[in-house]
């Protein structure tokens, strides 16, 4: 076989499954049989601009950075990978650029070229046990785990997770594995808070219907801000949606003292006035300095708790559906194109 498939982006909002020339590993490389990739809100934001923005327009960008799958080949020099391992791949560690976000490789593929293969820095064995779509799941849950690390909550703090989509989800799951008292996931879709008492949240609050500021109130005790004003007794929140709401809500409910770790993306200005009166802290969160790796193990044990994050498998033959799907608002939660030929 010389080429595979291929997923790149095409014109706005679609995608191509294109035959492309097949990667030859060197002696340091190891060549991955892709079994599946997970889509993230990176790959459809791509996908919606129709490739990586350039100064004199679009180029198309080969997509996938959720990758796991099965080593098919191993380099002369690679220490302690052996064909057949199941693996799961770093794609910021891609010496020739980010794997799926504006590297020449991709993925979401037939096949994955892991170059200079090192176990613990650009991929990582998994239990066979564990199903390829979830182990999928890596990249994202490190994301996750950042984001609470970054928070970094006691086991007596009660925690309030706002969005419950795949990262605010696997939050929840890390918050509750690591012992936090009571987490409370907030979201305006039915079925993603259905879901996130699937995975653990002691309690939900579809902020369309209910008064988030009274539910928590009733949840977590009384407490106040900075100025005496009455607040809920929460001690920390992490922001998976994005929405300007969200720090709205936040500035309006904090009690003194507060932390907040944003890891979603905001792209509309927000007003952080609110800051004052409760002194809140504010903490960034950026994908995953040291945890890509360090969730592996913790997939594995808890894989069928993680596994409820995804909502649908889609075939690779069948790309721009699984593209569709993700990005219709409400339609997925989580979908993973799987190849499992």
């Amino acid at each position: 076989m010389t080429t595979m498939r291929a997923v790149r982006t095409g014109a706005p909002g679609t995608v191509e499954l294109v035959e492309v020339a097949r990667p030859t590993p060197g002696p340091r490389d190891v060549l991955v049989r892709v079994r599946a990739c997970g889509i993230c809100g990176t790959d459809t934001f791509f996908v919606q601009a129709g490739g990586a923005p350039l100064p004199t327009g679009t180029a198309p960008l080969m997509l996938g950075h959720e990758p796991a799958g099965e080593v098919l080949e191993v380099g002369a020099d690679v220490v302690g990978v052996h064909v057949g391992d199941h693996v799961v791949v770093n794609p910021m560690a891609a010496p020739s650029g980010l794997i799926g976000t504006g590297g020449p490789l991709g993925g979401m593929a037939e096949l994955l070229l892991v170059e200079d293969a090192e176990l613990g820095r650009t991929l990582q064995t998994v239990d066979p046990a564990v199903p390829f779509s979830v182990a999928s799941l890596n990249e994202p849950m490190a994301v996750a785990l950042h984001g609470v690390n970054r928070l970094a909550p006691t086991e007596q703090e009660q925690v309030v997770v706002f969005g419950a989509g795949p990262i605010g989800l696997g939050a929840t799951i890390w918050l509750k594995l690591r012992g936090v008292r009571h987490v409370v996931v907030v979201d305006v879709q039915p079925d993603r808070l259905a879901t996130a008492l699937e995975v653990g949240a002691d309690a939900v609050v579809d902020s369309s219907q209910e008064d988030v500021a009274a539910r928590l109130t009733a949840l977590h005790g009384s407490a106040t801000n900075a100025l005496g004003q009455p607040r809920p007794a929460t001690d920390a929140y992490l922001d998976a949606a994005g929405a300007p709401q969200v720090l709205q809500t936040v500035q309006a409910t904090a009690r003194w003292g507060a932390r907040l770790a944003v890891v979603a993306v905001h792209k509309k200005p927000v007003d952080l006035s609110g800051i004052l009166r409760s002194e809140l802290t504010i903490l960034g969160s950026m994908g995953y300095p040291t945890e890509i790796f360090d969730v592996t193990p913790q997939l594995a044990e808890h894989w069928e708790r993680f596994a409820r994050i995804i909502s649908h498998t889609v075939p690779l033959d069948e790309a721009q559906r699984a593209f569709d799907l993700a990005l219709t608002p409400g339609a997925a939660s989580k979908v993973v194109v799987v190849d499992e030929r």
